[in-house]
């Protein structure tokens, strides 16, 4: 009888070991499905916001357009919205529009007053965008080597390897312009309000970090992207109230996207299209993604050399090569 009973108890004892067992088999599972689904969730919203950085950057006409005659041919749709005398929408519309700045669609420079000569000199103007990085450091060095002058149209970076870089670019007697300082365009074009909220917020932290007072700008995507909820003319009519100058591009160096060209291309893309002109302002990129941009800076500071031209910071005697101007009163 007693044996019987140490029988029973030992199958208890085992029965509760493999209960024991399969609860924590199953906490193990559960546990780990929980952190997984966490990291999955971390990955994905990562993810999600690269993503929407990158058709911010994408979406607009810096992937590559290089005046705004190509823009307007490619997008006959502005023509009708932008240039003047168009008669489009309803009585209302066209009393609002009228309230507005009437902005022209011009051609970035590309008329004949442009056009350079065999003998002529080109005046070659590098801008780099979307900055600072590691990449502008190392474009910096590239620069002083050279001794040769940029201009870099910044965002808003608030740490201190990045305030270091805005002192530095203002120390090497480059340019220092303003490109938005959060370079989401979503946030900047919602408004008016918040363009100019953007606009001081980058302008008055510039100033404490440096004590310069940027006078240059850049617009995210440029002056004839189609994104902005609201009138680029009632923008570029803000920025003239400020005293403040902004910049497009009439030659494209084609690294705006993540896979972009190689550094090979980049010479390529440039050397071509400064050749055209007597005054060329170069759209180049200085994110931290942009390797085949400093791998190319080399060449082509060399190439242009070559070429009778000087490469030169923007500065006050700079032509506003502009692909938007505010239509001049009769």
């Amino acid at each position: 009888m007693q044996d019987k009973d140490t029988e029973v108890l030992r199958n208890q004892r085992r029965r509760r070991k493999r209960i024991g067992k399969m609860k924590s088999a199953i906490i193990t599972v559960v546990a780990g499905w929980i952190v997984l689904s966490m990291l999955l969730i971390i990955f994905l919203f990562i993810r999600t916001m690269a993503l929407e950085r990158k058709l911010d950057n994408l979406v607009l006409s810096k992937s590559g357009v290089r005046d705004a005659g190509e823009y307007l041919n490619a997008n006959p749709e502005l023509g009708e919205s932008i240039l003047p005398g168009t008669e489009s929408g309803t009585e209302a519309e066209r009393e609002t529009e009228r309230a507005e700045p009437e902005a022209v669609l011009v051609s970035g420079m590309e008329g004949t007053a442009n056009q350079a000569g065999p003998d002529d000199i080109h005046n070659v103007y590098l801008t780099f965008d979307d900055g600072p990085s590691d990449r502008t450091a190392e474009i910096l060095d590239i620069l002083a080597e050279y001794d040769v002058k940029a201009t870099f149209f910044v965002t808003g970076k608030e740490d201190e390897q990045s305030q270091a870089l805005y002192r530095r670019i203002v120390d090497e007697g480059h340019t220092l312009g303003m490109h938005s300082y959060s370079n989401k365009y979503s946030e900047i074009y919602q408004s008016e309000d918040a363009f100019a909220e953007d606009y001081r917020k980058l302008r008055d932290y510039l100033k404490e970090v440096t004590g310069v007072d940027c006078r240059y700008y850049r617009f995210p995507g440029g002056s004839s992207n189609q994104i902005s909820n609201v009138s680029m003319g009632c923008l570029i009519q803000y920025l003239q109230e400020e005293g403040v100058v902004y910049y497009d591009w009439n030659v494209s160096a084609g690294d705006a996207a993540t896979a972009a060209c190689s550094a090979e291309e980049i010479v390529d893309n440039v050397t071509e299209d400064v050749e055209r002109y007597k005054t060329s302002v170069v759209l180049l990129h200085d994110s931290a993604d942009k390797l085949a941009t400093v791998e190319a800076l080399r060449p082509l500071i060399e190439a242009l050399g070559t070429m009778n031209a000087r490469t030169l910071p923007i500065d006050g005697n700079t032509p506003a090569i502009q692909y938007v101007k505010l239509a001049e009163a009769e």
